[in-house]
């Protein structure tokens, strides 16, 4: 019976905690001032447009110029992590550890060790 009454007391503080940690993050959401606009207000979109009314054509130029440059950087690598699965892929197929059909279904071959740790 004493158990239960410790586990009951347990159980009841580490819920106040929580709640109390709840209250706290509710109210500090509540009364923040630099929160952010809710994404469906109308303040968020007269913000947008106004600010991006206001760059020239030259700074959108060169962002978009880096934005470009960010995509064909990501473009290479994806290319080349491609180009090492293509290497990997191959090399397990000369090695006999897989197989690929012509519909693209890969097949694992399972291998038997024997005593000393060796396939065979």
């Amino acid at each position: 019976m004493k158990k239960k009454i410790i586990a009951f007391g347990i159980a009841f503080a580490i819920t106040a905690i929580v709640a109390l940690v709840m209250l706290v993050v509710g109210v500090n959401a509540a009364f923040n001032k630099n929160s952010v606009a809710v994404s469906n207000s109308p303040t968020q979109v007269t913000v947008t447009s106004s600010s991006s009314a206001s760059t020239d054509p030259q700074t959108q130029i060169t962002q978009l110029q880096g934005q470009i440059t960010q995509y064909q950087t990501a473009l290479q690598n994806a290319q080349t992590q491609l180009n090492q699965v293509q290497q990997l892929m191959a090399y397990l197929q000369q090695q006999g550890i897989i197989s690929i059909d012509s519909q693209g279904n890969i097949t694992v071959h399972t291998f038997r060790r024997d005593d000393n740790g060796f396939g065979g």
